[in-house]
């Protein structure tokens, strides 16, 4: 798969994401000199990890026969140590349905196994930036 993004104007930061047939939007907040019209990167990746843990809690849930109706994810950022190598982020669950305690506890424990908690926190990951050949202005 790939995602492509592209400046929306000249004189902005706002960005259209196309993920498959889905189009999305980033922008940097006006205290960095964006317009604050999207979410900016971060918010992003913060959303990736809170909504991988709604689904994956949802899917478990489903494939075991528990009654989850429902997930709501609240995602805190500290980002305060970034430059030194640390970021935060804080995940606060409300799992809805009539469940019992012990079935509570296996989602909470299922919520940290989703596919980008574990990438998050125990992948290597490698990242390659090239330059297009030929790139032209528009």
């Amino acid at each position: 798969m790939t995602i492509t993004i592209n400046t929306e104007s000249s004189e902005g930061f706002r960005h259209r994401v196309q993920i498959d047939d889905h189009q999305l939007f980033a922008d940097v907040p006006k205290a960095a000199g964006g317009e604050g019209s999207a979410p900016e990167p971060h918010d992003y990746f913060d959303a990736a990890l809170g909504t991988c843990k709604a689904l994956t809690l949802k899917l478990y849930a489903q494939k075991k026969g528990i009654p989850l109706t429902g997930v709501t994810v609240e995602v805190k950022r500290d980002n305060s140590q970034e430059q030194k190598g640390r970021y935060g982020l804080q995940v606060k669950l409300t799992l809805k349905g009539a469940l019992s305690d012990a079935q509570r506890e296996e989602l909470h424990k299922v919520a940290d196994r989703c596919p980008v908690h574990k990438l998050m926190t125990s992948t290597e990951v490698s990242i390659e930036t090239l330059l297009a050949e030929g790139a032209f202005s528009q």
